[in-house]
């Protein structure tokens, strides 16, 4: 049985001020914890599982996890789950130390310019993942990359990137590698090419990239619109604009 004070701390990890306190996060699901478990990126705290998660796991892998591992009951994993339809298992992991490949000339990197949606931003980082793009630099207000739900979209591949929050005006201004800044009325994607280096801007859902931003980009690329769609999902023209200028 899960005491009191263990339901209340993992609750308490579904808001941003107590993961930052904690250094923790949690990730739940019969897909999503073994693929973070198996990749190693993230320290393990512990993994709380129904018998029937741990009826279908190999012997030799529940035994590797020892008191890490805690079998609990339908109705505690409900009380401790994020999800509307708790799931088999749920794990606390650590955070980890936010780090950066050593140069980001020769390689396409992502800026994201207040990606405020968790679904977003999560669909981002896989995307990113997908095309071999290693660096993500946020802003300050966009989405927690520890949010249940970017955790749950991401899959493993949040522990494969390099996501940075910091304050991107001051950040970009310093870079040596040209920023492109990815609008409504910029210059049309096909015009780039396949592009051997970049910092690609990606703008807030509603406002766009803001204009310091702009100021310092060396161009602006837009998708071209054939229909009326008034705009794209960021995730959907992030993947456009990848699978464009990387192959």
């Amino acid at each position: 049985m899960l005491s009191k004070a263990t339901v209340k701390y993992i609750q308490s990890l579904q808001h941003k001020k107590f993961r930052d306190i904690e250094g923790c996060f949690i990730a739940e699901g019969p897909k999503l914890v073994p693929e973070l478990l198996a990749a190693g990126d993230f320290a393990c705290k512990n993994i709380y599982a129904t018998p029937e998660w741990m009826l279908q796991q190999d012997e030799t892998f529940l035994q590797n996890q020892g008191e890490k591992l805690i079998e609990i009951k339908d109705f505690e994993l409900e009380k401790i789950s994020g999800l509307t339809h708790a799931n088999q298992v749920l794990a606390v992991f650590a955070k980890k130390e936010a780090g950066m490949s050593s140069t980001l000339h020769q390689k396409i990197s992502l800026l994201l310019d207040d990606i405020q949606d968790p679904g977003n931003l999560g669909t981002i980082i896989r995307i990113a993942d997908w095309f071999g793009i290693t660096n993500i630099f946020c802003s300050a207000h966009c989405a927690d990359m520890y949010n249940p739900k970017v955790v749950q979209s991401t899959m493993a591949s949040l522990g494969r990137m390099h996501i940075h929050y910091c304050d991107v005006d001051a950040w970009a201004k310093a870079q040596t590698v040209p920023l492109y800044a990815a609008t409504l009325h910029g210059a049309p994607l096909q015009e780039f090419g396949h592009l051997q280096e970049g910092i690609i801007v990606i703008g807030n859902e509603s406002h766009g990239v803001r204009s310091s931003l702009l100021e310092v980009s060396k161009a602006q690329l837009t998708i071209p619109r054939q229909g009326e769609a008034e705009s794209l999902n960021a995730a959907v023209a992030t993947g456009i604009i990848l699978y464009s200028l990387k192959f």
